[in-house]
Parts: structure tokens; C-alpha cells; sequence
């Protein structure tokens, strides 16, 4: 007809020569009992039968009219509706070969009908596939699985570059008539199994089987291209831990199947903790991988199309998805697809999780490792931990309260030593935290710290319990009777520049615990309820890597509530309760510093261990800095020889240690500039920089008697 020029186009349906020779491909050989040969073969029959009847009307063209651009038979066609359904039912069963090509075509669908246990069968189910969409979806599948049928089709289009499947050919091939198929709600559309790819101006475009169908067609188990870096595989522990609720958590899912048919599992721990392993162990009690996906791995624009992927791979390779990433909370779930039953949400204490659409919601947490797992998975991963010295592992158990992901780790490091091993877990887990808290280098000792005696050992009380709780709260006992307040807390109060930094950083460094400051900025949300999740996301990361955490002006986080006269009001006393459940249930250690001890909460005052009180140094503690400071930095010699003018600066100038260590600072830098040692007039010049900041000055009268001999 219009591409009457790729007559030769005939030669792709062999034999298909003379009318009287020609036999249906069925007929020249075995019938095939493979699915995919099956499933081919029904194409080339209904193909070859529209062949024949094609040709049937091509005949009545002459040669002459076939180098026309548009024939008379065309046009006559086109107007006395020679190609209709009912025209061609009856050339088959009027034409002899086409009688044997419907023969042929019968036995194949129903050997395709008869087993339903092959691929597209299985397929066809899963995604609730209609007659005719099957069909087309077959159409496109024996595209890619036979070349030789491209040629086939732009014959039967009779359009030399149309060598695809459209709509209008799939309707022509399984007589379904004039309706459209791959409509808006399309079984095939929604699950993205057929594409449609644009072609050219004016033309159809061609219907492409999506290549993860084909390649699960033809038995393979392959990562959808669409997903490679946004989800990966996780395979199930050989052996699950004892305390994991793995059993009753996939008994539980069985019973929710059976009753509201998909299932969603909340899996909340640390990052590390073992959440995603727990979760492949639970999903291989029910017979199933674990695929997990990052949604902080894909945009916004492409959530709604690769989560219809994610889903549609859960399908195809019986696999439970679990969903992981801080922006999980602001996607919404997509229900232009049906779920696969068992989904899994792998989120972090205090994180919230998108609403469950259709599906019973299960929450289960990753219990933390006991001292003796951890002590015994250190035993057991690490090598080289026979060769320590006595007593280095159960050290480094109790020190640290690692999570499995870093006992990993540090297996695959391999440290030769326990040093070398307690230096890498202190490294690893300094970057749990992330952006809400910064590291403080700990490098004073306790006798850094001037304080009264008293509060010294006040400090060595805390420094002690902090050393020796892990052991106390293994008691079941000691369990019983405190379900809460286990974590140990502590309030520095006072005064700016008294040293309640300082005396956190010696603390850390006697317990050998690395110091995190929290960063009130990120911690602190306007919404009503999100400083309090924030708050326990870092409580529970701190928790499980036994850091010590400094709060600077913990009276912005922990103040007294105020009366309501109004909802706002109302929403900060909520966050001020919120907070509190949020301490209460910490179990680390935490440092609080205020400047204004009297804006705390009184009921967080009570979960309070210890409240140390921070005095501005008086006369005794003031000499002790200023010689202790001076010595360490111009030497003993200038503390000889500036003995008595420091008596009588420490004397009469109150000063906090801050104040007099910058005072100091600044006078080693006076000194250089003047290229003589550091005498009075630099400390004095140091001191007064100092004072200025409150809006002190010293006198004519006092710089001279300090700086006399």
C-alpha cells in the first residue's frame, strides 16, 4: 500500500511466498513447551494471520497503482471498510492456510492458558493485568526477545520506519477493537512496565517493554537501572542476636497478613545499631529479601516514579523494602500503586515516619549490645584480640558501648594493638553526632582545676559513678528499681569564665570519653515538638557511643515553665514536657552549663545527680591561676620573680579564671612585642583588655602600687 516499495519486506515471515505454500510457524516444527517460545510464537501466528489478510487486500491493487503514493485500494478501503474484524475472522476461516495458523495459534494459547505457573502468568497476576493489557505487554515483550519481528511490524504497518508496537497494531493482532489500552489508569502505565517513547512529528509513539520486565521474563533477578545508587540489597544475618525480636515480630506480621493484608514495621535504633540487618532477618523469617532504599537518595521530582519502582521490584523479586534517610519524614507515600505487603521504615529515635496507607503499623527498636555481647562480638570479629593484655577487651566493652556496625568496622581495620583499637573507636564515633554537636579537644587533667575542696571532690563523685554505672545498671536489681533516670546528669552554675567548660573537659578526659558541645542551633526547632525529637535523636546517638555531652546555656533548653495566657504559651510548656520525658530517658552522661541556675525547670532539676555550683575564684584561687598560668607560660622564674606584685594583683582585683588565663595570653604576646621578658606592666596591660568586656578600668593609683617591686 503506501510503503508498497518494501514489497521484500515479505521475506520476514518466512516462507511466505506463494499463498498456496505458506504454513503457520507453529506447523514447521516441535511445539515448544518453553514459556518465552510459547509466548513468541503466539506473536508470530497472529502476526503471520494478519499477514495473510493484508495480503488478501494488497491483491487488488495493480502494479501500476503501487507507485502511487496513495492507491485506489487505499482510499476504497478506507471508505468501504474493507479491514474490519469481522472481514478478516472470515478469510481465516475460509483460507486454508490461515485455518492452519488459527489451528496452530489455538494450541499455543491454550497451552499458555493452561499453565499458570510460567513467568508472565505470575506477572500478569502480581500487577492485575487485563486481557488486552496482556496482550500488548506480550506484543512489546517478543519485540525485545525477537528482532526479526521489528521488520514484521513496520511490514504490517505498512510504514517502513514504524517498526515498534502501537496501539493501533496491538488492537489489530488481538482483535481488540477500537478502545484504548494503555489509557490514564493502565495497569501498564501505573506500574511503568510499557513506556511510550515519541518517534517523530505526526507519528504513534512506540510502546517499549520496560528492560527489568524482560530481563525478569527471562529469569534473571536484576537491580532496576532506575534504583542503582538509590537501593541495594541486604542480606539476612547468618545468626540473629539473642535479644532480637525477630520470631515474635514475624509472627506478628503473619497474623496482620491475614487479616488486613500488608503490614508496616517501624524499626527505630542509631545509626548502626543493626537496624537494617534486624530487618533482613525478620523479612527472611517470612521468606523474603530485603531491598532497602535511601530516600535521601532521591528527589523530590523523582520520588513518586521510583517509589512505583521500588514497589514494582518488591514484587517481581518477592523482596521486603525498608525505607531509610532523614527526608523520609516529608515524602508522602504514594498510593497511585499498591504496596507490597511488608514494608519496613528504618528511622532514628525521635524521627517521624510518613503515614501508613492501607497497611497495620508495627514499632520495634534494636536493643543495645549488653556488656558481655559486647565484650564476646569483640572476642569473636576482631582479630588479634588473643594477643592483648589482660583485661583490654572487657576495657574497651565498658568504655565504649559500641554498636555493631563499629565492631565491624574495627574488625575490618584490624588494629594491632588495644590502643590502636581505642583510638580508632574514639575517631569513628565522633562523627555520630553529625552536624548538632562539635568535638572539644580534652587536654586538662584535675589538677588543672583551682576549686574548693568541696567541689573537687564533688567532681571526683561524679567522675567515679560515670566510671562504674555500666556495671551497676547490668544488675537486675538496680533495673527494677530505676526503669528511668539510669543516665547520669550533671549542672555546672555559674558565672561566666569560672570554668564550667573546663571542668566538663576534665571530666571527659578522666572517664577517656570524647566531648561534644550541642549546638543549640540545630537542636532548637520553632515548631511545636520538633526540639524534643531533635533532642532525643541525639540523646540516642550519644548514648550508644558513652560520649559525654556539654550543653552551653542549657537554661534556653530547660527553663522554668511559664503560666499559660495564651497558645503559645501552651506549645512551649508542651516542648519543656516533651524535654523532660527526653532526659529521663537518656542513659548517657550529660553536662548542662547555666549562667542563670534559677531559670531551670525545678522538675528537671530533680532528675538532676549532681549540681555543682561554680564560684568566682576568691583570693587563694585567684593567686594559685595567676602563678600556675604564668608558669606554664614565661617559666618558674618569672613566677619567682613576680611572687609578691601577684599576691597583691590576686589580693585586691576580683578576676575569673577565664579572665586571668587571656590576661596572661595577652602579656606573653605585650612581652614579645617589646622584646623583654614579661613583666607586671604586660600582665596589668593583659588584665585590663579583660576588664574593659564588663566595663572595668584600673586606676593610675592601682597600676602603680601593682606594678611596685
Amino acid at each position: 500500500m503506501g510503503d508498497r516499495a518494501m514489497s521484500d519486506a515479505q521475506h520476514a515471515v518466512p516462507p511466505l511466498r506463494g499463498m498456496a505454500s505458506e504454513q503457520p510457524a507453529g506447523s514447521r516444527r516441535g511445539f515448544p513447551t518453553d514459556p518465552i517460545e510459547r509466548l513468541t510464537l503466539r506473536i508470530r501466528l497472529r502476526a503471520q494471520l494478519r499477514v495473510l489478510w493484508l495480503r488478501t487486500l494488497w491483491r487488488r491493487e495493480t502494479d501500476r497503482e503501487t507507485q502511487r503514493v496513495v492507491t485506489h485500494a487505499q482510499v476504497d478501503a478506507a471508505l468501504e471498510g474493507w479491514d474490519t474484524p469481522e472481514a478478516e475472522a472470515a478469510f481465516r476461516l475460509g483460507f486454508p492456510a490461515a485455518r492452519q495458523a488459527v489451528d496452530a495459534l489455538a494450541r499455543v494459547e491454550a497451552a499458555m492458558e493452561a499453565d499458570r505457573t510460567d513467568r508472565f502468568s505470575r506477572l500478569a497476576g502480581l500487577f492485575a493485568l487485563t486481557r488486552p493489557e496482556a496482550d500488548l505487554l506480550q506484543a512489546c515483550l517478543a519485540a525485545t526477545l525477537d528482532p526479526a519481528l521489528a521488520r514484521v511490524f513496520a511490514y504490517l504497518q505498512d510504514v517502513a520506519t514504524r517498526c515498534y508496537v502501537t496501539e493501533e497494531l496491538a488492537a489489530q493482532l488481538f482483535d481488540h477493537g477500537p478502545s484504548a489500552v494503555l489509557d490514564a489508569d493502565s495497569a501498564l502505565r501505573r506500574w511503568q512496565l510499557v513506556s511510550e517513547e515519541p518517534v517523530a512529528p505526526g507519528e504513534p509513539p512506540a510502546l517499549v517493554c520496560d528492560p527489568l520486565v524482560r530481563a525478569w521474563m527471562l529469569g534473571g533477578h536484576h537491580l532496576d537501572e532506575a534504583l542503582v545508587g538509590v537501593a541495594r540489597a541486604h542480606a539476612a544475618p547468618a545468626r540473629a542476636l539473642p535479644r532480637w525480636p525477630v520470631d515474635e515480630t514475624a509472627a506478628r506480621i503473619d497474623r496482620i497478613l491475614a487479616t488486613a493484608g500488608r503490614a508496616r514495621i517501624v524499626v527505630r535504633g542509631t545509626p548502626g545499631s543493626g537496624r537494617r540487618t534486624l530487618a533482613a532477618a525478620i523479612a527472611s523469617r517470612l521468606g523474603l529479601r530485603l531491598l532497602v532504599v535511601d530516600a535521601d537518595a532521591i528527589d523530590d521530582e523523582s520520588w513518586p516514579r521510583l517509589f512505583v519502582r521500588a514497589q514494582r521490584q518488591a514484587f517481581l523479586d518477592r523482596c521486603a523494602l525498608a525505607w531509610t534517610g532523614e527526608r523520609l519524614a516529608n515524602r508522602p507515600w504514594p498510593r497511585v500503586v499498591a504496596s507490597f505487603p511488608v514494608q519496613f521504615a528504618i528511622v532514628e529515635p525521635g524521627q517521624a515516619v510518613p503515614t501508613a496507607v492501607d497497611a497495620v503499623e508495627e514499632t520495634i527498636s534494636t536493643p543495645s549490645l549488653s556488656l558481655a555481647e559486647r565484650e564476646a562480638m569483640l572476642r569473636r570479629l576482631v582479630p588479634g584480640t588473643e594477643g592483648w593484655p589482660e583485661g583490654a577487651v572487657a576495657t574497651l566493652a565498658a568504655r565504649h558501648r559500641l554498636v555493631i556496625g563499629e565492631i565491624a568496622a574495627l574488625a575490618a581495620r584490624r588494629p594491632a594493638s588495644a590502643d590502636e583499637a581505642a583510638a580508632h573507636v574514639r575517631l569513628t564515633q565522633r562523627h555520630r553526632l553529625g552536624e548538632v554537636a562539635q568535638w572539644i579537644e580534652c587536654s586538662f587533667t584535675a589538677d588543672d582545676l583551682v576549686l574548693p575542696a568541696s567541689l573537687r571532690e564533688a567532681i571526683d563523685d561524679l567522675v567515679f559513678e560515670a566510671r562504674t554505672r555500666a556495671l551497676v545498671w547490668e544488675d537486675d536489681a538496680a533495673r527494677r528499681l530505676f526503669p528511668q533516670g539510669r543516665g547520669l546528669l550533671a549542672l555546672l552554675a555559674g558565672p561566666p569564665g569560672t570554668g564550667k567548660t573546663m571542668t566538663a573537659q576534665t571530666v571527659a578526659a578522666a572517664l577517656g570519653l570524647d566531648l561534644f558541645r550541642i549546638s543549640l542551633s540545630e537542636v532548637v526547632s520553632k515548631y511545636v515538638g520538633e526540639t524534643s525529637k531533635n533532642l532525643q535523636r541525639v540523646f540516642a546517638r550519644a548514648e550508644e557511643m558513652d560520649a559525654v555531652l556539654l550543653f552551653d546555656e542549657a537554661d534556653a533548653l530547660f527553663s522554668r515553665r511559664t503560666e499559660i495566657k495564651d497558645a503559645h504559651d501552651r506549645y512551649a510548656n508542651t516542648d519543656t514536657n516533651h524535654l523532660l520525658q527526653a532526659v529521663e530517658a537518656y542513659g548517657g552522661v550529660a553536662l548542662l552549663a547555666t549562667n542563670r541556675k534559677s531559670n531551670i525547670d525545678a522538675a528537671f532539676l530533680r532528675r538532676i545527680r549532681y549540681v555543682l555550683d561554680i564560684p568566682r575564684p576568691g583570693p587563694a584561687e585567684r593567686v594559685e591561676l595567676w602563678r600556675r598560668l604564668v608558669g606554664e607560660l614565661a617559666g618558674r622564674e618569672t613566677t619567682a620573680r613576680l611572687a609578691s606584685p601577684l599576691q597583691r594583683l590576686a589580693d585586691s582585683i576580683e578576676a575569673t579564671g577565664a579572665q586571668i588565663k587571656y590576661a596572661v595570653l595577652s602579656a606573653l604576646f605585650a612581652a614579645r612585642r617589646d622584646g623583654a621578658p614579661i613583666g607586671m606592666i604586660h600582665i596589668l596591660r593583659g588584665l585590663e583588655r579583660e576588664l574593659i568586656k564588663e566595663g572595668r578600668a584600673l586606676t593610675e593609683r592601682e597600676r602603680d602600687r601593682l606594678c611596685a617591686p
